[in-house]
């Protein structure tokens, strides 16, 4: 069977979108006050370190997923159940951001939907694009690209026009709140959103041109963190950093505010297809990556068959994950705090270190 491929506009596409996912539209950085949009440009270049250790090790193992070197760097009695933990990380992230598209459809325009349904529809529209594979993922994510940089500039365009912005909501910025933004940008928004680029190492074996995953990944982070620090920023000028922080989704909340010479109203309908296009791009690739891991693990031959189970699990882990949206949020904390920094940068790192370790010493068999 021939190998699927993506060329290099292809993962710039999947990785802006990627990173954009859910981070465009709820609140982040909450640490930080009024300077979150500053934390984000400080947490890029820990990301951009962070993702040149994926592309590090991509590029040592370029046929093999994470699963697959991590076994061969540590051995398979270590690195078979430490690959292995991957499997509930990405399967309750994906459910996460399911569970949060839903509520926030739920809570907008859908208020008579069973949300069961509303979530149902979006796992159906992944696990299509999934079994139709990664080649046609890719070249969906090209066109989507330029929808949401469009849909993203229109609707900062009218919420500036619409006279709404407060500067004063942003300066200024005294020495201890840079140092809040410091505390914010490492290690949350360090692991959330950039570290989740974990999920591009069962990616990136499909790029065809080695010599540029690392311009074409810096590219799409340095292009992500403008678009988030920038989007963010509005929405603190013109929301304040009250109620940004009370708020479940600000963009939503400063959207319904513009009114342009009583013309220009009610562009909610641009947040909610932002929604919905982040949400479907972010969760098909954490059950992408999960596919792609357990077929590694398990031997699975025919990854495509892991596809309706993983949609199923992902599905009914956003329900169960928590009782509502505030225990939601509450669990995400814990779940950014302890146990994403050890997945997306302790074990990469550590498997970067080992395999120099190894090579350097000869130690490999």
């Amino acid at each position: 069977m021939r190998k699927e491929v993506i060329g290099p506009f292809q993962l710039f596409a999947m990785i802006v979108l990627f990173e954009l996912g859910t981070a465009v539209v709820v609140p982040i950085g909450l640490e930080s006050g009024h300077a979150v949009w500053i934390s984000i440009m400080l947490a890029l270049p820990g990301g951009i370190l962070l993702y040149l250790v994926y592309a590090d090790l991509y590029r040592q193992f370029p046929d093999l997923v994470i699963s697959g070197y991590t076994r061969k760097i540590l051995g398979r009695w270590i690195g078979w159940p430490l690959s292995l933990l991957y499997l509930p990380v990405l399967l309750y992230n994906g459910s996460r951001n399911l569970r949060e598209a839903g509520d926030l459809l739920i809570s907008s325009t859908y208020d008579r939907t069973p949300i069961f349904i509303i979530n149902s529809i979006m796992v159906i529209a992944v696990m299509y694009i999934l079994y139709k594979g990664i080649e046609v993922f890719s070249r969906t994510a090209e066109i989507y690209f330029w929808l949401i940089v469009i849909m993203g500039l229109v609707s900062n365009f009218v919420v500036i026009i619409s006279g709404l912005v407060q500067f004063k909501n942003l300066f200024p910025i005294h020495p201890g709140e840079w140092l809040e933004a410091l505390g914010s940008a490492y290690p949350s928004i360090w692991i959330f959103p950039y570290g989740e680029l974990v999920c591009f190492t069962a990616i990136l074996p499909h790029f065809n041109t080695k010599n540029k995953v690392k311009k074409t990944g810096i590219g799409a982070m340095a292009l992500s963190a403008f678009l988030l620090s920038f989007t963010h920023a509005v929405e603190m000028s013109v929301l304040g950093t009250d109620i940004y922080s009370r708020t479940t989704f600000p963009m939503f909340t400063t959207i319904t505010l513009v009114n342009v010479a009583n013309f220009i109203q009610r562009l909610d309908a641009i947040v909610i297809l932002t929604l919905i296009i982040g949400v479907f791009f972010k969760m098909s690739i954490y059950c992408y990556a999960a596919v792609s891991i357990a077929a590694d693990l398990f031997n699975v031959k025919e990854p495509r068959q892991l596809v309706i189970p993983v949609g199923v699990v992902v599905l009914f882990s956003s329900f169960i994950s928590a009782e509502n949206y505030s225990m939601h949020m509450k669990d995400g904390i814990a779940f950014l705090k302890y146990i994403l920094p050890f997945m997306c940068a302790v074990i990469p790192i550590l498997l970067f270190l080992v395999h120099r370790f190894r090579r350097r010493f000869g130690l490999y068999k």
